[in-house]
């Protein structure tokens, strides 16, 4: 869902978390279950798109069917990221709450880790024939520091334009589009603005609002098309005093200066997504924006709005570098995985029914639905999942670009910092220079100078 980002999804209305009872009786070896065995499942769902919990039901059914005596309590939360986030993370502060299997962001995992929340999955996938179905690059979403597994990936996902059409020949401007650089972007917003004074030009998330939104779909689409990263993978430290960084900002502060996007009030509205995509680009009242693979999955039957012409009217183009150097594009990928928890009274159970969930049918369903990239090399081959959705083969070829967010137990906070650098400079508040050397002092604060590095 800024599913890993999945998409930045909103608080429509929040499920409420059953946190009396415990995950329960004594876990026996595979295969020996208690007629108390119980097992609390906590996922995400939204109304905009039902299909975890659909699929979770489906599984719960044949689990129980096929275990005697064995209970599986569904749990959804519905709500953003941030609310599913601090829901789950409630529920994990004791054994008595804390869940057996759970849906967990790629961003959390290694925080998680650190927190005493995940199991070591390690001994289990030893044994798990499917295992060996899943891509290599899809399998290193779930590892930690210590080189173990801790969580099994649902689906993958790639950042990317996405334009109507229809606005874009009004402007003038020739389809498909592949906007070379920065500049070609802001040629074209600025053709849509002179032509159709009523539609939004071209969009980027801002600010907090948005959260983990603001810095997949956007900011770090600037940031990496300048060659510089946050985190230095080499040195292991976090990056400050970036030039890529100030001109990010500055590329953003254009946007919202010339009123070329969203405007700033909106901007900080968590359901902007919903305008953006239910009613933007449906009326051609926008021109683009960038946002997850898994942006079909918006427009099709049962997603936010009912649009059977989306394949007609929309395009899809790679995100370029700031100025057209190598590799061209960037991309980021996130997602989303399940995990057991460290505290399950039913360890043995509890992956035994994250391998139903995962099966190849039930991963079918969520990638399709979802518009996902497939992570199981069986659903990849499948034909219900090739013919999904008339982007598949361009949004799945940006895997070749594409760039993940840093995995470290800090992360959390500094992309908050991110967020807050963003929203100083959209409100207009701060300039580039001012945000980037505030975030540059708050990542110091929060990591200590011996763990940054000056670019």
């Amino acid at each position: 869902m800024l599913r890993d980002h999945r998409i930045k999804v909103s608080l429509l209305a929040v499920g409420a978390l059953a946190l009396a009872g415990c995950g329960g009786g004594g876990g026996g070896g595979e295969g020996e279950t208690s007629q108390s065995s119980a097992l609390r499942i906590v996922y995400q769902t939204t109304e905009a798109n039902a299909t975890m919990d659909d699929v979770m039901k489906k599984a719960k059914a044949d689990f129980e069917a096929a275990h005697d005596g064995v209970t599986v309590n569904l749990e959804p939360i519905t709500g953003s990221d941030e609310d599913y986030a601090t829901k789950l993370a409630l529920s994990q502060r004791s054994p008595d709450t804390a869940p057996d299997v759970f849906y967990e962001d790629t961003f959390k995992i290694r925080s998680d880790v650190d927190a005493g929340y995940l199991l070591n999955l390690d001994q289990y996938l030893a044994e798990w024939d499917d295992w060996a179905n899943f891509n290599d690059g899809a399998k290193e979403a779930g590892r930690a520091d210590d080189g173990s597994i801790y969580a099994v990936p649902l689906g993958t996902d790639t950042r990317a334009i996405w334009y109507n059409k229809n606005v874009l020949q009004d402007a003038g401007v020739d389809v498909p589009w592949a906007p070379k650089d920065w500049n070609a972007i802001l040629e074209a917003a600025r053709a849509i603005k002179s032509s159709q004074p009523d539609v939004v030009p071209f969009n980027l998330y801002a600010g907090t609002g948005t959260g983990e939104g603001t810095v997949m779909q956007s900011f770090y689409q600037l940031l990496y098309g300048t060659g510089d990263t946050l985190y230095d993978d080499s040195e292991g430290k976090w990056v400050v005093g970036s030039q890529g960084f100030i001109d990010s900002l500055a590329f953003l502060q254009t946007l919202y200066q010339e009123d070329l996007a969203v405007t700033p009030a909106e901007a900080l509205d968590p359901n902007v997504w919903q305008m953006v995509f239910g009613q933007l680009f449906p009326e051609d009242k926008l021109g683009g924006t960038v946002e997850g693979s898994y942006s079909p999955s918006f427009w099709q039957e049962g997603g936010l709005v009912d649009w059977p012409e989306y394949g007609d009217v929309m395009g899809v183009a790679p995100f370029p570098t700031q100025n057209g150097q190598e590799p061209g594009a960037v991309s980021m990928s996130g997602g989303w995985t399940l995990a057991v928890g460290a505290n399950s009274a039913n360890p043995d159970l509890a992956f035994e029914f994250l391998t139903e969930v995962m099966s190849q049918e039930n991963s079918l369903e969520y990638t399709v639905a979802n518009s996902q990239i497939a992570v199981r090399t069986d659903v990849a081959k499948d034909p219900a999942y090739l013919d999904a959705n008339p982007f598949v083969a361009e949004v799945s070829e940006l895997v070749s670009v594409t760039n993940y967010r840093p995995a470290t137990a800090d992360y959390p906070q500094i992309s908050t910092a991110v967020q807050e650098a963003t929203e100083a400079v959209m409100m207009g508040k701060k300039t580039p220079e001012e945000a980037a050397a505030e975030f540059d002092a708050a990542v110091t604060d929060l990591v200590g100078a011996e763990n940054t590095v000056q670019k």
